[in-house]
């Protein structure tokens, strides 16, 4: 029989006053990374103007999707395995998909349903009628908001349009704040979340660290959706440590956000997708799939379809495991395993190999750093009557949620 074994061989561990493996995520953060995968949900007038970003001047009469289904959107994204959705509420051009009071900018001045429609309530209940959960995108900087040029006045008007969105809409799972254009703009962040923690206690924050010091989430730093190898969840901000796993946002069409006519050159092909996915998910990251509906208000067909074989893909490779926590079977040929950390323990691992036993030899399979939430090594297929995962390095005493063997070959 094919054995798994745990090797912990345990060095050195403590770091002093402020050590990383004293520090927890919240109850709140535990659950978010146990999703793994969510969509952030980009419409708006750009959808209808063949644009990434609206300069705040598009007519309101533009935005008019003729058949406006979030429901359809859902269903897609749950056949890719999302398990979380962020609607993007307001995009830099400053066009609120909500009636909102403080701007007549607004599908309240479109001639979609007459002016009287609410998208962002339409896809809160769609994503929650699907069982995903919802979060929202208030983009900070607003092209066409007069009051922007105002530091203080644009900080009410903000906080204004946060609490319609914080308060009217159910539970917020997260809440994205996105740094893009807004150099030489001060925000008094402390009471827009001030303001977002009166109603909603248990959202999580998402910003580039430089961008919000004291957020829930980090940004993996890039937008092709890929984590480094080294992924540790807590962050040092000068000095001060805090649990911040990271987020990796990358647009299911490359390049793009927004819908855009004739550019079916740029979905990402299945092979790439599931790349992403190992090295996103694979590397202790969450992976936010970037969605885009079409001036119809559906998801393109060719998109639906591509969320589905992503979805399918991911399933017959890690779906079927050949062994856990030393129950395998024999014989067995693999190509990858999947280890995860109890991070209800903090993160400690700092760096560990995987070994088999081949033709009677211990053959080093992989050598790793971090593994945090989730970490997916792959290799060379090999046929083995024993592996095993030795940590040689931790930051205290390492705690293993699960040790999985796979086979790519299933797919």
């Amino acid at each position: 029989m094919l054995k798994a074994s745990f090797l912990l061989l345990t060095v050195a561990a403590a770091l002093g006053a402020q050590n990383f493996s004293d520090l927890r995520p919240s109850p709140q953060q535990v659950a978010w990374q146990d999703l793994e995968i969510g969509a952030i949900i980009h419409f708006g007038p750009n959808t209808f103007l063949n644009q990434e970003w609206g300069d705040g001047t598009a007519d309101p009469k533009i935005f008019n999707p003729t058949q406006f289904d979030p429901n359809q959107w859902m269903l897609a994204a749950k056949s890719a395995g999302v398990k979380y959705v962020v609607f993007v509420a307001k995009h830099h051009d400053g066009f609120c998909l909500w009636p909102s009071h403080y701007t007549d900018y607004s599908v309240k001045s479109s001639p979609w349903k007459n002016g009287h429609g609410d998208v962002v309530r339409e896809v809160a209940e769609a994503a929650r009628r699907n069982g995903l959960k919802f979060g929202v995108y208030l983009s900070p900087w607003d092209r066409h908001e007069p009051s922007y040029k105002n530091n203080a006045a644009y900080d009410v008007h903000y906080r204004q349009q946060l609490e319609e969105l914080a308060s009217h809409y159910g539970d917020l799972v997260e809440f994205w704040l996105d740094g893009a254009g807004s150099a030489g703009h001060v925000y008094d962040f402390d009471s827009y979340i001030e303001t977002l923690r009166t109603y909603q206690q248990n959202a999580l924050i998402f910003a580039d660290v430089g961008f919000l010091k004291y957020g829930d989430i980090r940004w993996v730093g890039n937008e092709s959706g890929l984590a480094k190898e080294t992924n540790w969840n807590v962050v040092d901000r000068l000095g001060y440590l805090r649990w911040r796993p990271a987020e990796a946002d990358t647009p299911l069409r490359k390049l793009h956000w927004f819908w855009h006519p004739n550019d079916e050159k740029n979905l990402k092909s299945l092979d790439e997708l599931v790349d992403t996915y190992n090295k996103t998910v694979g590397r202790g990251a969450q992976l936010m799939l970037g969605l885009a509906p079409d001036n119809r208000g559906l998801l393109p067909d060719s998109d639906v379809a591509r969320l589905r074989e992503f979805g399918d893909a991911v399933n017959s490779i890690y779906g079927h495991e050949l062994g856990r926590n030393g129950i395998l079977t024999e014989p067995a040929t693999f190509d990858r395993v999947v280890i995860m950390e109890d991070l209800t323990q903090g993160q400690h691992v700092m760096e560990y190999e995987i070994r088999a036993s081949v033709s009677g030899e211990s053959k080093i399979l992989y050598h790793g750093t971090t593994i945090g939430h989730k970490k997916i090594d792959i290799f060379p297929a090999v046929t083995a009557t024993t592996v095993s995962l030795h940590v040689i390095r931790s930051i205290g005493e390492p705690h293993i949620r699960s040790f999985g063997v796979y086979s790519g070959a299933s797919r």
